[in-house]
């Protein structure tokens, strides 16, 4: 199945027959060819939660080797929180119902951003909302969580401060609140404001303790943003930044629906369904694992489509990921059968 999300293979049949082809290697590497009716009865009778653990496994072992991040200097882990939703055709795939007419799941995912992997990840039903996940989060003390406004809840962001993770949001413009502090800005920055409030509203008192407010205003579009946050420790440039950082996890699903196999599914049942998108996120971080421990600067999406053409090539990644010569030497042999042709 890594294979086919590598490939590109566009069914079960074309798996078992793709595989076929290559024999010879699947002997030295210990494999027999694979059947269509195996990958089936593998499809319906293998709990997706077999891939769901090995997926938390890979992650382990591929964040213990992952760079750090590049554009911020704080030690903190930084996380971002999203969800994208996968649509689904009802007449294939009628116990994915999520409107009269529509069908779909939704992959609900949390960006590591030491390396740019996914960390926590669940599958639910496109009818799941965003902060049902977020509040089954647990995450490492100190850490930053950046998520969009429609994961604001006081209560979960209350649970966060309490031990001792920060959220970045932007804030709703309906939130009541009352100013109790200003702090002087470098609007040179963009920054516009930085204050600290309490919250006033009806559901205030799920979440009552001071809360930091930051205005900014983007250089380049003009736009003006207001960030809430429980961070007082960061500059307030840096927490606008942070939630700059956010658009990661939107190239995050993006790739995987571009370049692996979540958007056409190789079975029809729940099962088999999970089971797909569990692996192509495994391949996602096999792909990541090879490229921290080589020491790559190609990106996944580059590695992926070079291996596609070289999978069962006997050759290093260092090797295969050099550039080609840019003169060709000829033999003095080859010479001689140019001059004779």
């Amino acid at each position: 199945m890594m294979f086919a999300q590598i490939t590109g293979r566009a069914s079960l049949r074309d798996i078992s027959d793709s595989l076929q082809t290559q024999a010879g290697s699947l002997y030295h590497l210990g494999i027999q060819s694979v059947k269509k009716s195996t990958l089936a009865d593998a499809n319906n009778n293998r709990s997706a939660d077999f891939f769901h653990a090995f997926f938390e496994k890979t992650y382990q072992r591929c964040a213990s080797i992952a760079p750090g991040k590049k554009k911020f200097r704080f030690k903190n882990k930084l996380y971002s929180l999203d969800a994208s939703t996968i649509d689904l055709c009802l007449s294939v795939f009628p116990w994915a119902r999520f409107r009269s007419a529509k069908g779909g799941i939704k992959l609900h995912a949390v960006l590591d951003h030491d390396g740019h992997i996914p960390a926590f990840t669940s599958i639910t039903d496109a009818k799941t909302s965003d902060l049902s996940f977020a509040r089954t989060l647990t995450l490492p003390a100190g850490s930053i969580v950046a998520a969009d406004r429609a994961c604001i809840d006081f209560a979960w962001l209350y649970a966060l401060n309490q031990r001792r993770n920060y959220l970045v949001t932007r804030l709703k413009r309906n939130i009541k609140y009352r100013v109790v502090e200003r702090r002087s800005v470098l609007k040179s920055k963009g920054v516009t404001s930085d204050q600290t409030i309490i919250l006033t509203g009806t559901k205030a008192g799920a979440c009552p303790i001071p809360l930091r407010r930051i205005g900014y205003k983007d250089p380049n579009t003009g736009k003006q943003y207001f960030f809430l946050t429980n961070n007082f420790q960061f500059a307030a440039k840096t927490i606008a930044d942070i939630y700059k950082a956010r658009w990661k996890i939107e190239l995050f699903f993006k790739l995987i629906k571009q370049n692996l196999k979540i958007k056409t599914f190789l079975g029809t049942s729940r099962n088999a369904v999970m089971t797909q998108i569990w692996i192509a996120l495994i391949t996602m971080l096999v792909l990541a694992y090879m490229k921290f421990l080589a020491n790559l600067g190609q990106s996944i999406t580059q590695i992926q489509r070079l291996l596609q053409l070289n999978l069962f090539k006997r050759q290093s990644l260092w090797a295969l990921f050099d550039p080609p010569p840019t003169e060709h030497k000829i033999e003095f042999r080859q010479k001689l059968l140019f001059n004779f042709s």
